[in-house]
């Protein structure tokens, strides 16, 4: 039989994998995918997609809910931690309470498996005492090669609200990076940038807020509050600006690539939001490979 779901105002403007995931059922992108593929949903009476925003309000339904489930012989769960990495990750969480932690996310893991990463964040700490008697819910992400801040969500609930708060831009991210050449003046980023859908061009609108720690002839250190969440977005901007990040092997002007830098050097170092009348604000230290590098150019 198939079920009807009305979006409601909390998740306005969501993506539609999302709001699947938190509504129907928590299964895999790809699967997701597959049942749009089979027109085994539809929203608002058309055929959609997962890159969809939901309205408030939108009917959306979904056909033979009950057989939409991983086979049997399938596990989703791929990448089996040991003890040791497990127990590695106390010392990279900022907080822990009944509803939410907060990871301080080392750069070069990805927050889940994907078609080109195995090893990842939720399944390493998905079996911790962190989520003893919970489950792991994503609700933001950060790249593989950026360091810092993560917060997972224990509860439906209060992966809802967090969905919420990204949304309508309640939850303030602030992060450092270290660039490639002087950056003179402090300045809000506006750039217009292009990404493809399934072939189509797209043009998204991007606002940062730039403001120089240091800077010298050859390096700046500047921190970054983004305004929008575009995907590789403060990458992207800073590239545009001339100055692109140290360790950036995507976005990098060629004369630049020679200095050998593991990492990238961009970092979630704070984010601040209030959810249910509580004030929260956290914060990350940097790596060791980003201090030593601030402390020998700067």
């Amino acid at each position: 039989m198939p079920k009807t779901f009305t979006v409601s105002h909390d998740f306005n403007d969501s993506r539609f994998d999302k709001w699947f995931k938190l509504n129907v059922l928590d299964i895999p992108q790809s699967l997701i995918q597959k049942i749009i593929r089979q027109n085994k949903v539809k929203v608002n009476k058309k055929k959609t997609k997962t890159s969809y925003r939901v309205q408030e309000g939108d009917t959306i339904v979904v056909y033979d809910i009950s057989k939409i489930k991983p086979k049997k012989n399938i596990s989703i769960i791929k990448y089996k931690p040991n003890k040791q990495e497990v127990e590695e990750y106390d010392d990279y969480i900022i907080e822990n309470n009944e509803n939410f932690i907060v990871i301080n996310k080392p750069a070069g893991i990805p927050v889940q498996s994907g078609t080109k990463s195995f090893r990842n964040i939720i399944d390493v700490i998905k079996d911790t005492k962190y989520f003893e008697n919970s489950k792991p819910f994503i609700v933001h992400r950060i790249d593989k090669d950026t360091s810092g801040i993560l917060i997972v969500a224990k509860n439906r609930e209060f992966a809802q609200l967090f969905t919420s708060l990204f949304r309508i831009r309640k939850i303030h991210k602030s992060y450092l990076a270290l660039t490639y050449g002087q950056i003179k003046i402090s300045k809000t980023l506006i750039d217009d940038l292009t990404i493809f859908d399934k072939g189509k061009k797209i043009t998204q609108k991007a606002i940062s807020h730039l403001k120089i720690i240091k800077s010298n002839k050859l390096y700046s250190y500047v921190e970054l509050k983004p305004v929008t969440g575009r995907k590789h977005q403060l990458r992207k901007q800073l590239l545009n600006l001339g100055n692109p990040i140290i360790g950036d092997k995507k976005y990098f002007i060629s004369n630049n690539k020679n200095l050998k830098i593991k990492n990238l050097m961009l970092h979630s170092y704070k984010v601040k939001f209030m959810i249910k009348n509580i004030r929260y604000n956290f914060k990350a230290n940097y790596s060791e490979n980003f201090g030593k590098f601030l402390s020998k150019n700067f």
